[in-house]
């Protein structure tokens, strides 16, 4: 296959990969049909999130068995098991919306399989694209984690335009929309060899040899730069290798235990001189901060996307009791598709802003965790305020744009805390903590609202007292806010002094060599 033939396969690859991720982020859009799913099934709020909190379990709590699924069998059967899933969560949810009937369990475990089937899907989508573009994995990743992030938003205005004002369609179209998608592109969807890639053995034979001097140099790193069995890495070392400006999620999805940095990279980047995995991250207080921050941040997030419809209707039912229901339901789908494209915009800010931290200013990328905790502070108390139902656009933008921020720098995080040789199996780890704080955060929004709310005949829930109906949700997010913004300087602080203590004990190691 000449070089043409496969950048143009490798690009139709790419491509597909991108419309599969559009496909993987439909949980976010659950507060556009949540709230009108709970009215016709005559769900309580707590039993509402219940069923929004199911599809963040299944996306968040399998990172570590998809992971190794993807890596061992490889990306395209994933691919195929996401399309089927999603599937199998969205259409009986259509049909429990038709019959106007359901159980709480069962629904809650279609809802776990949207978020199973796009944790799938999206994996393999982003290990295919680090694959084919070994030498431009931050571009090349860059436009499926930008389809994600715009998955809420593109089903969310498709359904107004074309299904306004019907619930039941809606989740037939993310029912045929999602597996569409995913399956048509699951036949585009390769990794294609490349050429400056080949199998290494592991004998001492193939290793890179040094010179006295050098070889003092990475005595300590030696056993990380030797492949793994069946494991690729460069042979020609005239390629130029990403720095630490590319993405390191891409590099988590296709990390190769052989790659061969230069040596700069390999001295001066931690991310590529540690290689901790696993289990052995959990003694390491270093882990224990970045899990806390996870879990806070992401629940404070978690539990605007899953409710800011809930806010939408408090809010407009207080305001104007004349408003329909359309009405009501419009004003949601804006607020899901403002909190998309923020989400997008702030994952683009947060990789540019962190690389411009260490490649400019020379200063940890944590300081995205501290602005993000603060964009959050802010967001919580304009929520705590606002009682006009057209200034709710402020909650639902900076909520977007902050939880944007925290997954934007968050995987390059993990990378240069316990390296990027294991970072997918890592990145599972991590995202375990929002299915805990997730549920905490969730559940007492339930809860609170429920307490403000009164039972209708026909036996829907409504609470027309406005800010009241969750007001008391978003104090305790103000305090986990800040608890955020504390422990994020404090890691900062931790970390500079970790990092500094490793170099000196470094240059001790190679004074004495």
């Amino acid at each position: 296959m000449s070089d043409k033939t496969l950048f143009t396969a490798r690009i139709v690859s790419s491509v597909a990969a991108t419309l599969i991720s559009l496909a993987c982020g439909t949980n976010y859009v659950y507060s556009a049909w949540g709230p009108q799913f709970a009215d016709r099934l005559k769900l309580s709020s707590t039993q509402q999130n219940l069923i929004g909190l199911s599809g963040n379990l299944g996306m968040y709590s399998c990172g570590i068995p998809v992971g190794m699924f993807v890596d061992n069998k490889g990306p395209r059967m994933a691919v195929m098991i996401g399309a089927f899933l999603l599937a199998a969560g969205y259409f009986p949810l259509h049909q429990a919306y038709d019959k106007r009937s359901g159980s709480i369990p069962l629904l809650c475990l279609f809802s776990y399989l949207t978020g199973l089937g796009g944790c799938a899907a999206f994996a393999a989508a982003i290990k295919t694209s680090a694959l084919n573009w070994p030498h431009h994995r931050g571009t090349a990743t860059g436009f499926p984690l930008a389809a994600f992030g715009l998955s809420a938003f593109f089903f969310s205005m498709f359904a107004q335009f074309v299904l306004p004002g019907n619930t039941g369609h809606f989740l037939l179209l993310l029912a045929c929309g999602t597996f569409g998608l995913v399956f048509v592109s699951f036949f585009f969807l390769r990794v294609y060899p490349h050429p400056h890639y080949t199998a290494v053995a592991t004998n001492p034979g193939n290793r890179l040899h040094r010179t006295k001097s050098e070889d003092s140099k990475y005595r300590a790193e030696r056993a990380l730069l030797e492949p793994e069995p069946g494991a690729e890495g460069p042979l020609d070392e005239s390629q130029s290798e990403e720095d630490e400006t590319s993405s390191l999620m891409s590099k988590a999805s296709s990390s190769i235990p052989g790659d061969v940095h230069s040596e700069e990279n390999n001295v001066k980047d931690h991310a590529h001189r540690v290689d901790i995995r696993g289990l052995k991250m959990l003694p390491l207080l270093e882990f224990w901060q970045l899990f806390v921050l996870m879990g806070v941040l992401t629940g404070i997030g978690l539990m605007t996307i899953n409710n800011i419809g809930n806010d939408t209707t408090a809010l407009w039912t207080h305001y104007d009791d004349s408003v329909s229901d359309d009405f009501i339901m419009k004003r949601q789908a804006m607020h899901v598709s403002i909190l998309s494209v923020f989400s997008f915009v702030g994952r683009l800010l947060s990789g540019v802003g962190s690389d411009a931290l260490v490649k400019v200013l020379h200063a940890s990328r944590l300081w995205c965790l501290t602005l993000a905790s603060f964009i959050f502070l802010v967001t919580q108390l304009a929520a705590l305020t606002i009682t006009t139902p057209y200034n709710l656009v402020f909650v639902s933008s900076l909520t977007g744009l902050a939880y944007g921020f925290l997954f934007g720098c968050f995987p390059s995080l993990v990378a240069e805390a316990f390296g990027v040789h294991g970072l997918s199996t890592n990145w599972g780890f991590m995202t375990l903590s929002p299915v805990i704080s997730g549920n905490i955060f969730n559940l007492f929004y339930g809860i609170v609202y429920d307490r403000h709310s009164v039972a209708k005949g026909n036996g829907e829930h409504v609470c027309t007292e406005g800010l009241e109906c969750y007001r008391s949700a978003y104090l305790v997010t103000v305090v986990a806010c800040v608890v955020g913004l504390v422990l994020s300087l404090w890691t900062i602080r931790y970390t500079h002094n970790l990092r500094q203590e490793e170099e000196r004990l470094k240059e001790l190691e190679e004074r004495e060599a």
